[in-house]
């Protein structure tokens, strides 16, 4: 074979198989030009399929050498004992696991340091619980306590944590009453562990895929207008044995399911989808369970289980499943086939872009405690310390009483974006109003803004303005009015573009 016939051919083989090269005794060879068919020898068959491996693997490390991030996700098993308190202030301590509780999340890795995002199966996790949380997690990805986002998903028949109230509890021997704090620090070890075995094996990231789908049937919000006119917000989980709560209007919601995924090219990796509801169906009676979400969350696991599945709770502080539950096990199953279905609607919608850019973003909030004459610290003290009172109504006080102390020392709220330059996703603290999640949307009416809420959970619920003048009140409330304003600013910082 002459020299310009072998190059040409060479030239070509990049684009061949070895198939093609095999092609009968002759070894028969196409350039990929099509004009011409050359016969190889033996010899020069070999040094063609030495050249396409070589080819191959010089693209295959060019490609994981210019990739710039990667994503290490990881799962551990944080359910509760039995005979621990649920809920903070449930008088019914679990009983039974119905099915486990998880924490679900990843380690983003190729920017300055690394992001850290923890979705856990629980109620709250709250003030110095959530420092520990976020130091101990740091520390395992090797990155700054700002850099790691957790969030509950608030499960109601699972626990509420604050170092401080239980150190509070325990000085008025009621120690263990809000959360077994052995079982708790064998938890954040057990998290660190599965984040340090993720991260021996990250995978290549090169592509953000976005989707989103209508839910119908599952979140109604909490504020009714009854027959005389008067506005109340008593529509909670398992209001729709009540005729009432049943035929009003679901109110101001966000109806869509979002799904954030990330791909290796066209190899999905991990998807993520948040939706605002409160996550119960049922509660109250010692059956631990991720409810229909977390149910949600396993079943398209069970899709296809090299794809990683991660549900957030979106800000859902006054939105319920309330209109279509009443507590029954056919409504439970109903809620997890709705939810499931917009889940596989989101992710057969999804467009996908390359990752060309990933910022990172905190914005330092500080919330106005409420003012009322119960929540001062006297009246805090005096309750936790009034051995006539219920355990749940010290516990409360404890709670109350530890956020206050929060906040008298200074410690803000992280209030974190991280942005994908098509999305962002931002994190809210406690039980933020949906209407906040309507709003960071209309801050950011060019991209996909996914809102996730229940990160620091001592404020409790978050109001708005409209809420506060409507005289909400709740004894699950710690903030006071004032409180949109300062999340209003928080959201410009976070989400304003780089």
């Amino acid at each position: 074979m002459s020299a310009k016939t072998s190059n040409l051919c060479l030239a070509s083989i990049e684009t061949c198989s070895v198939g093609t090269l095999l092609a009968k005794d002759m070894h028969l060879f196409r350039c990929r030009n099509g004009t011409k068919t050359v016969a190889l020898s033996t010899i020069h068959l070999l040094v063609a399929l030495s050249i396409i491996f070589s080819l191959s693997m010089t693209t295959q490390t060019s490609v994981a050498a210019t990739a710039p991030y990667q994503l290490a996700c990881f799962t551990a098993d944080v359910t509760i004992p039995l005979n621990h308190r649920c809920m903070g202030v449930l008088p019914t301590k679990s009983r039974q696991v119905v099915d486990p509780l998880y924490a679900h999340g990843f380690v983003l890795l190729g920017l300055d340091l690394p992001i850290v995002l923890c979705a856990v199966d629980w109620c709250e996790i709250r003030n110095g619980a959530y420092d520990q949380w976020r130091d101990a997690l740091a520390k395992a990805a090797e990155t700054k306590r700002e850099r790691v986002l957790v969030c509950s998903l608030h499960q109601h028949d699972a626990p509420v944590t604050d170092e401080v109230a239980e150190k509070l509890l325990s000085d008025v021997g009621l120690g263990g009453e809000l959360y077994d704090t052995v079982f708790h620090d064998h938890t954040i070890d057990k998290v660190v562990q599965a984040i340090r075995e993720s991260l021996k094996e990250p995978q290549t990231v090169s592509h953000i895929g976005l989707g989103q789908a209508i839910v119908k049937d599952i979140a109604s919000n909490r504020r009714v207008i009854d027959s005389a006119g008067t506005v109340r917000y008593n529509r909670g989980s398992r209001s729709a044995s009540d005729p009432f709560h049943r035929k009003a209007p679901e109110g101001e919601i966000d109806p869509y399911l979002k799904t954030i995924s990330f791909w290796n090219r066209d190899r999905p990796v991990l998807a993520i989808h948040c939706y605002a509801t409160h996550p119960m169906s049922s509660y109250g009676r010692g059956l631990v369970s991720s409810d229909f979400v977390g149910l949600a969350r396993a079943r398209r696991q069970r899709d296809d289980p090299r794809v990683r599945q991660i549900y957030l709770s979106g800000c859902s502080g006054d939105v319920t499943a309330g209109k279509y539950n009443d507590g029954s096990v056919k409504h439970r199953e109903q809620l997890i086939n709705r939810l499931y279905h917009a889940m596989v609607e989101a992710w057969d919608s999804t467009d996908r872009f390359p990752i060309t850019t990933v910022s990172f973003r905190n914005a330092k909030l500080e919330l106005p405690f409420h003012p009322g004459s119960h929540l001062t610290e006297a009246a805090l003290r005096t309750s936790l310390n009034d051995n006539g009172k219920s355990n749940e109504e010290r516990i409360l006080a404890a709670m109350g009483l530890a956020s206050r102390l929060r906040t008298a020392h200074d410690q803000p709220i992280d209030f974190p974006c991280i942005d994908f330059g098509k999305a962002q996703m931002v994190l809210f603290p406690g039980e933020t109003f949906v209407a906040y999640q309507l709003l960071a949307q209309k801050m950011r009416p060019d991209s996909f803004v996914m809102s996730i809420g229940y990160g620091e959970c001592w404020p409790g619920y978050i109001p708005s303005d409209s809420n506060f003048d409507e005289h909400f009140e709740d004894k699950w409330l710690w903030v006071g009015p004032g409180s949109e304003q300062r999340i209003r600013r928080a959201l410009e910082t976070a989400l304003s573009p780089p």
